[in-house]
């Protein structure tokens, strides 16, 4: 049996399988080493009912993560996944890798991460190149559910929200200022708080205000992470992974017009294809 992880910040998706067949599949909240120590993820993990069922059938773990990205926050992944399946052999890699290998397989292409956060780069067919992009929830992350969820509240905040969308957002948050800066400045984890948002705006994406905000992100992530890399390797194909992406796909592809690009794929939950992939392999 293996098991296919696929994890962003706000949540993890799990498959279970044997010969290609699903045993188990569900959702668990997310493993970001970056915000998550070994301890942490373990008793994450122990608390676990259907991991605690098959930990010991399990042979392969393949787990690929936002924050995964350097060999430290791997390790941290690696040794609380290697304590929990000790019968199993265990790859720990970044969700850039995940999304080169689910939307291009062996093929060379130009991959991005557009869901909690948000990334890019170039897979040579084997290996992802690195880059100086993913400057994480305070720096980065153009055009992700964070992105959107700071600028909706911002403008929430200096009162620049249309009145419609202004009253959909307190009758379903219920959030003062008061409460939004506690969050954001003093709570653990921010950029969840923040993501959380991207719901409310998919819900309200035909308001002409969020439709804007959403292109917004969607331009700055294209002019940030893609025409530099497509400038650099010109000829292979765009894909881009993630929620978000998938949300807004008609928006994602009208962006990617206005910026001269061409966008060969959206894919909203890599596992399945993860699994097929390694299903292949074992």
């Amino acid at each position: 049996m293996i098991a296919v992880v696929y994890s962003g910040s706000r949540y993890a998706d799990w498959k279970l399988a044997e010969k290609g067949n699903i045993i188990s599949e569900f959702k668990t909240p997310g493993i970001n080493p970056f915000f998550n120590d070994e301890n942490f993820i373990t008793q994450f993990l122990n608390k676990n009912i259907q991991l605690i069922n098959n930990a010991e059938k399990i042979k392969w773990v393949y787990f690929f993560g936002a924050g995964a990205s350097s060999s430290e926050r791997k390790e941290i992944v690696g040794n609380a996944l290697g304590r929990f399946f000790r019968f199993s052999k265990v790859i720990v890699d970044h969700d850039l890798k995940a999304a080169a290998l689910a939307a291009s397989g062996d093929e060379p292409g130009i991959l991005g991460i557009m869901g909690s956060g948000s990334n890019a780069a170039y897979f040579d067919g084997k290996k992802i190149i690195e880059n100086n992009f993913g400057l994480g929830y305070i720096l980065g992350d153009e055009g992700s559910s964070n992105w959107l969820g700071r600028r909706l509240l911002k403008c929430f905040l200096n009162n620049l929200l249309p009145e419609e969308v202004e009253l959909k957002f307190k009758k379903k948050f219920d959030l003062d200022r008061t409460q939004i800066l506690d969050k954001v400045y003093r709570q653990p984890q921010p950029s969840l708080f923040l993501s959380s948002f991207a719901d409310f705006l998919m819900e309200n994406q035909e308001d002409l205000f969020v439709k804007n905000l959403v292109i917004s992100g969607f331009d700055h992530y294209f002019k940030t992470y893609i025409i530099p890399l497509k400038e650099q390797y010109p000829g292979v194909s765009i894909h881009i992974i993630g929620t978000v992406a998938a949300g807004f796909q008609k928006y994602l592809h009208e962006s990617a017009k206005n910026n001269k690009l061409i966008v060969s794929s959206v894919i909203k939950e890599p596992i399945y294809n993860l699994l097929k992939y390694y299903s292949n392999k074992n």
